[in-house]
C-alpha cells in the first residue's frame, strides 16, 4: 500500500486525537473516512464499483441473476 507523510500543526493534531478517541479509531481510520469524502465531494470514484458504475452511465441498468442450482462439484 503506497505511503505519504504529511505535516500537521500541533493543534490540528490534538484534534485528530481527540476526535479518534472519542470515535474509537485510529489516525488511519480517520485519515481513510477524510479522503473519501474528499473524493466524493469532486465526484471521483472512491472504488472500483464506484468507477464501474460512473462508467456505465445513468442509463446503465442492474439486471439480478436467479439463484440457480449451482455447478457440479469437480471430481
Amino acid at each position: 500500500m503506497p505511503g505519504k507523510r504529511v505535516q500537521l500543526d500541533e493543534e490540528t493534531w490534538r484534534d485528530l486525537q481527540l476526535l479518534g478517541h472519542d470515535q474509537m479509531k485510529d489516525f488511519q481510520e480517520l485519515a481513510d473516512e477524510a479522503f473519501r469524502d474528499l473524493l466524493k465531494k469532486y465526484g471521483r470514484p472512491v472504488n472500483l464499483r464506484d468507477a464501474l458504475r460512473k462508467s456505465a452511465g445513468v442509463s446503465a441498468t442492474v439486471h439480478q441473476l436467479r439463484p440457480g442450482k449451482g455447478k457440479p462439484p469437480r471430481k
